[in-house]
C-alpha cells in the first residue's frame, strides 16, 4: 500500500474525467488538511457512490466531500461512509459561471460545521449559497422550477395561452421581478408587509390553487405542440440550439454584471 500526503493542487489531478480515481485503489495517497473536494461526475447514482466510497478511504477528518448532484439525495449518496459527517450536496446552477446560486443540502448525519465551512467557501469565491436544513426531493430550486413548468404546461395543454405567450409571461413579467427579489419579498412589497398581503390575497390565492390540475404527462399532443412552437423560435438542430445558448449566456453575463453593480439596500 503506497501512502503519502497530497497537496491541495494534487487532489484535483488524482481524479480522472471519467469519475474514477486515476490511481488504483492500492496506490492511493491520503488526502489530508482542509482542502474541499467537489465531485462533478455525470448524474449516475452508482458512479457517484463508487467515487465517494473510494474517497472515503483516503481522506482525512477535515476534508469536506461535496457532490454537485442536482437531484440525488444525500442519504442515497453518502450513507455508510466513515466520513459521512463531512459530506453534503453543493448543487450549482447551470451555467454556474453566470448564475451564482449553490444549494447546500446535508445528509442527516452531516456535521453543522461542514455546512458552515462550505457556505463560507462559496461566499468567498463569489457564489450565493443557500442552506437547506434537511434533504427533500428536488431540493429547493427544482421544486420551484417544476411547479412553474407544471402549471405552464397545463395552461398550454388546455389552450389557455400559446407556448410563446407563456414564455413571455415569465421573461417579460415574473422573470424580470424575480431577477432581483424573490417571491416572498415580492409579497411583502406588494402590500403593507407580509401579514397585510396574506390578509388581502390569501383567499384569492387558495381559490386559484384549488383549480390546478393533475401532474402533466409531458408527452403526446401537448409535447408536440410545444415542440413545434419552440422550433419556430429556435430550430432544433445543433447549430441553432448552440447559437441560442450562447445568446442566453451573454444575456446572463450582462445581468450578472448589472446585479453586481447594484448594491443591496
Amino acid at each position: 500500500m503506497k501512502r503519502g500526503v497530497l497537496s491541495d493542487e494534487e487532489v484535483v489531478s488524482s481524479v480522472s474525467r471519467k469519475g474514477k480515481l486515476a490511481r488504483p485503489a492500492n496506490q492511493l495517497m491520503t488526502v489530508t488538511g482542509r482542502c474541499p473536494f467537489q465531485e462533478c461526475v455525470p448524474e449516475n447514482l452508482e458512479l457517484k457512490k463508487q467515487l465517494f466510497a473510494q474517497l472515503d478511504g483516503i481522506v482525512g477528518d477535515q476534508v469536506v466531500l461535496s457532490s454537485s448532484s442536482s437531484c440525488l439525495l444525500p442519504s442515497r449518496l453518502f450513507s455508510g461512509l466513515v466520513h459521512v459527517k463531512q459530506c453534503l450536496v453543493a448543487h450549482p446552477v447551470n451555467p454556474p459561471y453566470y448564475v451564482p446560486l449553490v444549494e447546500l443540502v446535508p445528509h442527516p448525519e452531516t456535521a453543522p460545521a461542514t455546512v458552515d465551512r462550505t457556505y463560507a467557501l462559496m461566499q468567498k469565491i463569489g457564489q450565493s449559497p443557500v442552506k437547506l436544513t434537511k434533504e427533500v426531493d428536488g431540493f429547493a430550486l427544482n421544486r420551484l422550477q417544476y411547479a412553474v413548468i407544471s402549471e405552464a404546461w397545463r395552461l398550454v395543454e388546455e389552450g389557455v395561452v400559446s407556448p410563446g405567450d407563456l414564455d413571455l409571461v415569465m421573461s417579460d413579467g415574473l422573470g424580470m421581478r424575480y431577477a432581483f427579489i424573490g417571491p416572498l419579498e415580492t409579497m411583502h412589497l406588494n402590500a403593507e408587509g407580509m401579514l397585510s398581503y396574506c390578509d388581502r390575497y390569501s383567499e384569492g390565492m387558495k381559490h386559484v390553487l384549488k383549480t390546478f390540475g393533475p401532474i402533466p404527462e409531458f408527452s403526446g399532443a401537448a409535447a408536440e405542440k410545444v415542440h413545434q412552437a419552440m422550433c419556430v423560435k429556435v430550430p432544433g438542430d445543433p447549430e441553432h440550439l448552440a447559437a441560442r445558448r450562447e445568446w442566453r449566456d451573454r444575456c446572463l453575463m450582462r445581468l450578472a454584471r448589472l446585479k453586481s453593480q447594484l448594491q443591496p439596500q
